[in-house]
């Protein structure tokens, strides 16, 4: 199974592929899943001097670390705040000071393995009116509190001078974020992978596990016998392959379109800075421009990872809503990806038997939060859990409904804070 035909994979660096697993293997640790929370894992612990498996049921890449939005944000989908009225603050502590880990992890990443990936530093959070800013104004304090000094508010005239748009009232910069292509980061970990003496397999999907010592994961054609199992499959992860992982997670879609090239005179107009944005509703919009100046913009959601009918039509309106200025300008690529939703919003990790691991449910800041999950795993084998257990402790809530009214339900609810934006309450 090949990438989806998207800008990124029409612009991937040159890279071999990787076999199909054919054999009975034995190795440490086998990671389920080759996109960013499988390949973060194994590169820190190949680094570590693990003997690692990764097996792929596509292509390295292939979900959603090979199609999103590119942009690397720091925190979790829910801020610390929220965090803290919900899980206290001991909890509030432990899960702030890591926050910014995972942007700082993809640098060394990139500077480290000389990933070329066209990362570019800085990004936008826009508010649409004035409660929105004052949320930002908030955030701006707590990302301060825990030690992010790289940030600036933006008032109207502050924003105009970012985004070419009429659209926003302020923001908030934030100089530790910044935006690539993802799907060559990838590409490029794997490669990174490679050298540490990690095995990859793609079009090597896992067909049942069997828990024991060692655990056993079958493909179609091998097997692998391991100390240690991880689930990183997210969104594309067979829900029969751990049926309770499936039950508290669902499974939704985005997408994006990217532009016909513009002059770099019309690019830099529309993002002076090159910065990455994402406004603040509740149902966001995220663009940016790629290393050769198209606009790259995304936006909606599709629960139950719907195959929407026509992309164009979808994110048309919602680009020229912010940049009318591009009226009548085509699109030379329209994808969609799917992402892994939880109930909470918050990541899900933790451990379903002795020596075997999961981690999922970015709910759309799988960019950053991938790869901290892996440097905690890699310290949870280590026999430092602490960090990980931070995580594993927070409660993995099932939707309600069950697996059938699970998705209307999701979809009614969201369009309640879609018309909340709507309204600026």
């Amino acid at each position: 199974m090949e990438h989806v035909q998207s800008y990124y994979a029409a612009t991937a660096n040159p890279h071999d592929r990787w076999p199909r697993l054919a054999d009975d293997i034995l190795c440490d640790v086998c990671i389920i899943g080759g996109g960013f929370t499988g390949l973060s894992s194994a590169l820190y612990l190949t680094e570590a001097g693990y003997d690692v498996v990764v097996l792929e049921a596509a292509r390295v890449g292939f979900g959603a670390s090979g199609r999103n939005g590119g942009q690397v944000v720091n925190s979790y989908s829910r801020d610390i705040d929220v965090i803290e009225r919900r899980y206290g603050k001991e909890s509030a502590r432990l899960l702030g000071s890591m926050m910014f880990e995972g942007a700082a992890a993809i640098r060394d990443r990139i500077d480290r393995y000389a990933i070329s990936c066209d990362y570019r530093p800085g990004g936008v959070f826009a508010a649409l009116n004035s409660r929105q800013f004052s949320h930002l104004k908030q955030q701006h304090q707590r990302w301060q509190h825990y030690g992010n000094h790289q940030l600036e508010l933006l008032d109207e005239l502050g924003i105009r001078r970012k985004i070419a748009s009429e659209r926003y009232v302020g923001g908030l910069l934030d100089r530790s974020g910044g935006h690539l292509h993802p799907l060559n980061l990838a590409l490029g970990e794997a490669e990174a992978i490679r050298r540490h003496g990690g095995r990859i397999y793609e079009e090597s999907e896992a067909t049942a596990v069997t828990y024991g010592t060692p655990h056993r994961v079958r493909t179609a054609q091998g097997s692998v016998l391991a100390k240690y199992v991880i689930f990183a499959g997210n969104a594309y992860l067979a829900p029969q392959l751990e049926p309770r992982l499936a039950s508290k997670s669902l499974p939704c879609s985005s997408q994006i379109v990217v532009t016909e090239p513009l002059s770099r005179d019309k690019a830099l107009a529309l993002l002076p800075d090159n910065y990455c944005v994402e406004d603040r509703n509740y149902l966001l919009d995220y663009y940016r421009l790629t290393a050769d100046n198209r606009l790259l913009y995304g936006g909606g959601v599709s629960y139950g990872a719907r195959e929407p009918g026509n992309i164009h039509e979808l994110i048309r309106p919602r680009l020229l809503k912010t940049f009318p200025q591009l009226e009548g300008i085509k699109f030379d690529y329209a994808w969609s990806g799917n992402f892994l939703l939880t109930l909470s919003r918050m990541p899900q990790i933790g451990r379903l038997e002795n020596g075997v691991y999961y981690m999922q449910g970015d709910s759309g800041h799988g960019v950053t939060w991938t790869h901290l999950a892996g440097k905690l795993v890699c310290e949870a084998l280590q026999g430092e859990p602490k960090r990980f257990d931070a995580f594993a402790r927070l409660p993995h809530l099932p939707f309600p409904g069950g697996r059938r009214l699970r998705t209307p339900l999701t979809a009614l609810g969201a369009a309640w804070y879609a018309l909340r934006d709507r309204l600026g309450v």
